[in-house]
């Protein structure tokens, strides 16, 4: 079994879904599946080449739909080879050059010369990308009309010409019903999503990390671990432990430190928290900023938080929700990322609105708990990892619907 992945970016850098990506190549890999991606990142880009399973860059993408000129000849040239390709993403260049290069595939199948290659089943995975939050959120007007034009002209036939339309959660698949019309997805289709466990806890964790934290030393801590972005509401976040700060004496005990770490520190947002922090003196002496953490110094700062914390506006999966629950902490997150529902039911977090009153009112209800009730909930957290989000579970799902003879399972896994 041959699957190839499409997707505009596996940078690191750029956020969850290359991420997930690799987590779920590298677990199906272990199961004789064998995986390449397609990417439109530039052929010399550093990260390449430090993966398990090949990954083809075949940009740079120009301008914003990332257009690129060398995806649909490379598709041409090799879509044959695989049972099953998975589109990650919309309203770029690439999902529209899958449909283009199958079309083609397909008619030279059916042509005058007949080749004998199999047609492979094509998948999208939007990873997020209906979730009415994009054609609502301020700002985003524009873009708004951009994927409403879109989804007329290109996007709506995607969707509805592929064999099924993969989701991460249960609340993405009927947040998605919402969005577009018409949408007339073939299937819909909850895979789930995973993550790998992570490595053990070792001091030189905690070491790396503090490297990035001068000053941190061993104060507790909050951590937000994410893109540096508004969608991300860290503005409420540090807004609201400001306030929290002010209220020290009346809720009693110490406040944690927070730790605002992830790329984008540069952009105009990221330097509008920067600033946030730099003018109020109360922030600044309790605040971290260390940029982007990987390896070490990411789990470093993960196992030794006392809470994760993501005020998000719109989160489709948010990968470092359980990567907090698999290091045994506890999430304080708003309902408003999409596996929230999952976190209630586990009583491993605190969900709350994605509103300044919404954060303040999460940290607030942590800080009132007993270190008794505290511990209860990072045992459940970790038990919530292993039961709902471990990589296993969630590509052996993923295999089931893309295998040559799945249709039997698929049908059980439509949702209606």
């Amino acid at each position: 079994m041959n699957i190839l992945r499409i997707i505009g970016s596996m940078d690191p850098a750029s956020g969850g879904p290359c991420q997930g990506i690799r987590n779920s190549c590298n677990e199906l890999q272990k199961m004789g599946v064998h995986n390449e991606v397609v990417c439109l990142n530039r052929p010399d880009a550093d990260f390449l080449g430090k993966d398990s399973f090949p990954i083809h860059a075949v940009g740079p993408g120009k301008g914003p739909w990332n257009y690129a000129p060398k995806l649909i000849p490379w598709l041409s040239e090799n879509i044959g080879r695989f049972d099953a390709v998975i589109v990650h993403g919309l309203w770029l260049y690439p999902s529209y050059a899958a449909i283009k290069a199958l079309k083609r595939f397909k008619a030279r199948q059916s042509g005058p010369t007949k080749g004998a290659g199999k047609v492979p089943r094509l998948f999208i995975m939007p990873h997020g990308m209906l979730d009415p939050y994009f054609q609502k959120a301020e700002g985003r007007k524009l873009k708004a009309l951009r994927n409403w034009l879109y989804w007329k002209v290109i996007e709506g036939d995607v969707v509805k010409q592929a064999d099924g339309v993969l989701f991460t959660c249960q609340a993405e698949l009927e947040l998605a019903r919402t969005t577009f019309s018409p949408y007339r997805p073939s299937q819909e289709i909850n895979v789930g999503y995973g993550i790998v466990t992570p490595p053990a806890f070792h001091l030189e964790m905690r070491k790396t990390f503090l490297d990035k934290c001068p000053g941190l030393g061993e104060q507790p801590y909050w951590l937000f671990l994410s893109r540096i972005h508004q969608k991300k509401g860290v503005d409420l976040l540090v807004e609201a432990y400001r306030n929290i700060l002010l209220k020290q004496q009346e809720l009693g005990g110490e406040i944690p430190k927070l730790v605002i770490a992830g790329p984008k520190l540069e952009t105009a947002y990221g330097q509008k928290i920067q600033q946030m922090v730099d003018d109020d003196p109360l922030l600044k002496k309790n605040v971290f900023l260390p940029g982007m953490l990987a390896g070490n110094a990411k789990w470093g700062a993960f196992y030794g938080c006392e809470a994760f914390t993501l005020p998000s506006h719109q989160e489709n999966f948010g990968i470092s929700v359980v990567e907090a629950l698999a290091c045994g902490k506890s999430v304080l997150i708003s309902n408003q990322v999409n596996i929230w529902r999952e976190i209630e039911a586990a009583r491993c977090g605190i969900v709350t609105p994605d509103t300044l009153e919404g954060t303040q009112q999460a940290l607030t209800t942590w800080l009132r708990l007993s270190t008794a009730e505290k511990e209860k909930m990072n045992q459940r957290a970790r038990a919530a990892f292993e039961r709902e989000f471990a990589i296993p579970a969630a590509a052996q799902r993923l295999w089931e619907v893309v295998k040559p003879a799945s249709n039997s399972m698929v049908d059980e896994k439509v949702s209606v």
